[in-house]
């Protein structure tokens, strides 16, 4: 019967010792947003200004650079915007920053 206790106590202090003893894990840290230069920030307020005037605006993320060219080329003719501000909408939807 001591037999027995002993093993049990020794199978028990086993698993004790073999549990983790790690916490929880770190929740995942969101990636540093990127500063907005004067361009960047004249191309967001364009955006924002002239595109939600008629839709919904996509966020700069949905779509990647090559698909941004043909929506950003066919509604700047739409919203009558020069090609210096349609490069500028362009430039912050490719960039990164938010």
């Amino acid at each position: 019967m001591k037999t027995k206790v002993l093993a049990l106590a020794v199978v028990a202090g086993f698993v004790y010792a073999c549990g983790s003893s790690k916490s929880a894990p770190e929740a995942a840290k969101p990636a540093p947003k990127k500063e907005l230069t004067p361009e960047l920030a004249e191309g967001k307020s364009l955006y924002e200004g002239s595109c939600a005037r008629c839709h919904q605006l996509y966020k700069p993320t949905d779509y990647n650079a090559e698909a941004w060219k043909p929506i950003v080329s066919r509604m700047q003719k739409k919203a009558r915007l020069s090609d210096e501000q349609g490069m500028k909408i362009y430039n912050y939807l490719t960039s990164g920053a938010e």
